[in-house]
């Protein structure tokens, strides 16, 4: 009698979580993508390439007929926060706030919970990485205590679903999502499929019950988010905790957002009592003398659609070193070095013999080329050894034949620079909208650096043009 043949079976497939490549084997690194863990056995309705039809969950409207009221931004009681995300928090929206470890992640977002149940609304706090007791500790520091404010110290994903049934809450914050893991999926919390897992499950709920939600994100050594690049396309919000260990200025950027701008940005102060709004922060990037010193010259920088005042200082010294030092803090060194040698070849002023150090004030880090003029003004004062005239703020770009190049927002800046008591300013020649600036700010238009150089009334007749 002959043997019936055993049904074959079929092969598994291999699909990368994060692009989709498929393979016949499995391997830890995806060849497409190049992402490490990221390749996993791909379902059968994957491996099928099609999905039978299901019943629907609401019917398709026309757009004109969709109810938009309940997801209208909501105040979170920070002003610098609704800045950023453009008016508030969205019912629904899932935001991911990401930042180096210390930054002040917890301390803000446990700030906002607090605020948002000074309002009567019911908001949900589970940390992952804390006991309630030292969330609780910190709360009284800060002074974000309010009955409305539940904590839930849990790294279970069910467990973190059913207090929010529970408690029912129009804000969640998840500190943080690395942290919590679901023991229906394979992997230790803060993998790739856990956080993949953990990720989708809360964004869901989220969504279906109107729940602002917030997660807290670690970073990679390199800044970027850890774990799957997909919970960033996933979320609404992400946003850049930003600080430097050696200043209390904290800075939050918007790096993606669906309902606002990316172009914003929120500044904090880091002090004992937690973080304080800074609404104007020009202060913290200009120095103050009583006196106008060499090497100095302030300029207008934009974070985002903010204008705000920055110091640039610079300091030449003599050395008898074959090859002189130059050194940066806070600004781009190869653009500072061209800098330099336009100042050289353009301008006459010798610094073969000089090392020569440029910085700027509060731990500002300045990227922008409209400091580009700013640089130089205060590297030729410096070599000079004359001041610039009190009051003045320079603004442009330096091209390497010497020429100044109009910047964007001139105008933003410029009145910026007027309500703070500026009374002169060197701008590019055919800068626009300067007709908007207040008549209380002198404006002087250079169209080289030649130009602008002897344009500074000390230092006129000390650097002569080639």
């Amino acid at each position: 009698m002959p043997t019936a043949k055993a049904p074959k079976v079929a092969k598994p497939v291999y699909a990368c979580a994060e692009c989709g490549w498929t393979t016949s084997k499995w391997v830890g690194r995806c060849g497409e993508c190049q992402a490490w863990g990221t390749v996993d056995v791909a379902s059968p309705a994957a491996r099928a390439g099609r999905t039978a039809p299901a019943a629907t969950v609401t019917p398709a409207r026309p757009i004109t007929q969709v109810e938009v009221e309940s997801s209208r931004a909501v105040s979170s009681g920070i002003g610098e926060l609704d800045r950023v995300l453009g008016g508030g928090v969205t019912p629904g929206g899932v935001l991911l706030l990401a930042g180096e470890p210390g930054v002040g992640k917890s301390t803000l977002l446990l700030e906002l919970a607090a605020r948002w149940a000074r309002q009567g609304r019911r908001t949900l706090y589970v940390s992952g990485e804390e006991s309630a007791g030292q969330v609780r500790l910190r709360a009284e520091r800060t002074g974000a205590v309010h009955d409305e404010l539940y904590l839930a110290a849990e790294t279970d994903l069910g467990a973190l679903l059913t207090h929010v049934e529970q408690v029912r809450p129009s804000l969640l914050v998840v500190d943080s999502v690395q942290t919590i893991g679901s023991a229906d999926v394979d992997g230790v919390p803060g993998g790739v499929t856990q956080v993949r897992e953990v990720a989708s499950a809360v964004i869901q709920r989220a969504k279906s019950e109107g729940i602002a939600t917030l997660l807290v994100g670690h970073v990679t050594k390199d800044g970027a988010v850890a774990g799957p690049r997909v919970l960033e396309h996933l979320v609404d919000v992400v946003l850049q905790f930003e600080g430097d260990r050696a200043s209390r200025l904290r800075l939050l950027r918007a790096v993606k957002n669906r309902f606002g701008p990316v172009d914003e940005i929120g500044c904090f102060d880091l002090a004992d009592s937690g973080l304080v709004e800074v609404p104007d922060p020009t202060g913290l990037f200009v120095s103050r003398h009583e006196q106008p010193v060499p090497g100095t010259c302030v300029t207008v920088t934009m974070e985002g659609r903010r204008p705000l005042l920055a110091e640039v200082q610079a300091l030449a010294v003599e050395t008898n070193a074959p090859s002189p030092r130059r050194t940066s803090s806070g600004l781009d060194s190869s653009r500072v070095a061209m800098i330099l040698a336009v100042l050289t070849r353009h301008c006459g002023v010798n610094l073969s013999r000089h090392d020569v150090y440029t910085a700027s004030v509060g731990g500002a880090r300045l990227v922008e080329p409209s400091v580009d003029l700013a640089v130089l003004v205060a590297a030729a004062s410096a070599q000079a050894d004359r001041v610039a005239p009190a009051g003045l703020v320079v603004l442009g770009e330096v091209g390497l034949a010497g020429e100044v190049r109009p910047v964007r927002h001139t105008a933003e800046r410029l009145r910026e620079a007027a309500r703070l008591g500026f009374t002169a300013a060197i701008v590019p020649a055919r800068s626009e909208g300067l007709d908007d600036v207040p008549a209380s700010l002198r404006i002087t238009q250079v169209a080289d650096v030649v130009a602008a150089v002897l344009a500074l009334p000390s230092a006129r007749g000390r650097v002569e043009p080639s």
